[in-house]
């Protein structure tokens, strides 16, 4: 039988985070994350199925990320106050019902719903990673916060052309249901395989929740941690919002099979995580921080080496979403392993609030890049995206430098 000791949010022994268990976590982290991105590829199919305006098919991902939002900042703290393994299974639960709720919608109101309620569930992942966090031994924080997080940069480079291919070849409404299949087998093995894991946390939900605000403002490492990862997610989202456009334009006139395939290379930039989280653990954060900054301003200058059009400049394409998802995962994953060692009994609060600021962040880089590229193309998105990392950049330069120890 399972002592209680080994239930509480005191830090587990070395063994509590295995190999194995890493990869369950970090399979988690992926598939509930993708249930986020499968509606963007297909937004303008399931408006017309449903009967949505064309002027109002950005609701289709809007809502969800909403939902998202929302989630990150009432939903996830409750990994500081609830058993962790039973918080999570209930958020996948809630998320296979809203999955089976947006298949089976044959019009607007109950999809948009069901988007605003995927967004809110799939918050799950964000209870994962500082579960895992919590498993592992100090030592070791970064190399498993790393691994986690790489499944969940899989997962969510994979829910675009994985919803492309199977709308091609079926329906949209597959995608849900299949995905629901998935969050069913995924919610059993869980239950098999989680530990429990009680924090110590004795506040009420309103005091929780109230505690965010205090938190964020006595802690200079989330706030800056914040920052960077708020411009590099911004970069992000203006890369792969206005991307598909650029090559399904006259210069590529790629398919969307063509574009899903493209969104695939992407997935490379995926083994940052582990690299990142390795880096944190040797005490290189600061050089980790500074190479995934710069990695995001290279992706955005290299991509106007070549004339547009041109087999180099889509190969260069490709090279820029290899790099700029590289840079951004390396700057997540050593912000979270920097914020996570700020106290165990916060990691929740920690993780919604960082993850929540970035989030917006994104967000609004999806906006600003669709509105961009409608006034000048290519050239006036990349300079909004370029000028992203370059702001990281020189407030990272502001950043002091730990000062060593007195000598004895």
């Amino acid at each position: 039988m399972t002592s209680n000791t080994a239930t509480t949010a005191a830090p587990a022994a070395p063994s509590a985070m295995s190999a194995g268990m890493t990869f369950v976590m970090a399979l988690a982290c992926g598939l509930v994350a993708a249930n986020l991105y499968y509606a963007q590829p297909l937004a303008g199919p399931i408006a017309a199925s449903i009967g949505l305006p064309a002027h109002a098919t950005g609701l289709i991902v809007t809502l969800t990320q909403i939902g998202y939002g929302l989630g990150l900042l009432l939903v996830v703290p409750l990994g500081d106050l609830l058993e962790n393994r039973r918080l999570i299974l209930i958020m996948i639960g809630a998320v296979t019902l809203a999955l089976l709720a947006a298949g089976l919608s044959t019009s607007s109101v109950p999809f948009l719903a069901a988007s605003l309620a995927i967004g809110l569930a799939s918050t799950a992942v964000q209870m994962i990673v500082p579960f895992a966090a919590s498993l592992a031994p100090d030592a070791h924080r970064g190399r498993v916060v790393g691994n986690v997080m790489s499944g969940l940069m899989i997962g969510i480079m994979m829910a675009r052309p994985a919803a492309s291919f199977i709308a091609e070849f079926s329906s949209w409404h597959l995608v849900f249901f299949l995905s629901a299949a998935v969050m069913v087998l995924l919610g059993l093995v869980l239950a098999m395989r989680l530990p429990k894991r009680m924090p110590q946390t004795r506040l009420s939900y309103g005091a929780l929740i109230a505690s965010m605000g205090t938190l964020y403002m006595s802690q200079p490492v989330l706030r800056r941690r914040a920052f960077y990862q708020t411009c590099q997610f911004a970069a992000f989202s203006v890369f792969w919002t206005v991307t598909p456009l650029v090559l399904a334009g006259p210069a590529f006139q790629l398919s969307q099979a063509g574009i899903a395939v493209f969104a695939l290379v992407g997935v490379a930039g995926a083994i940052a995580s582990p690299v990142a989280g390795r880096l944190a653990d040797r005490n290189l954060s600061r050089p980790a921080t500074m190479f995934g900054i710069l990695a995001v301003a290279a992706a955005y200058l290299i991509t106007h080496v070549a004339p547009e059009g041109s087999t180099l400049a889509l190969a260069l394409l490709a090279l820029a979403a290899i790099l700029l998802d590289f840079g951004v995962t390396m700057t997540m994953v050593i912000s979270q392993r920097a914020i996570y060692g700020l106290g165990a009994d916060l990691r929740a609060r920690l993780n919604g609030l960082f993850m929540a600021t970035f989030f917006l962040g994104g967000a609004v880089g999806s906006a600003v890049g669709a509105w961009a590229f409608a006034e000048g193309g290519w050239p006036f998105a990349s300079a909004i995206g370029l000028t992203l990392p370059v702001i990281a950049f020189l407030y990272f330069l502001m950043e002091r430098r730990p000062q060593p120890a007195p000598a004895e």
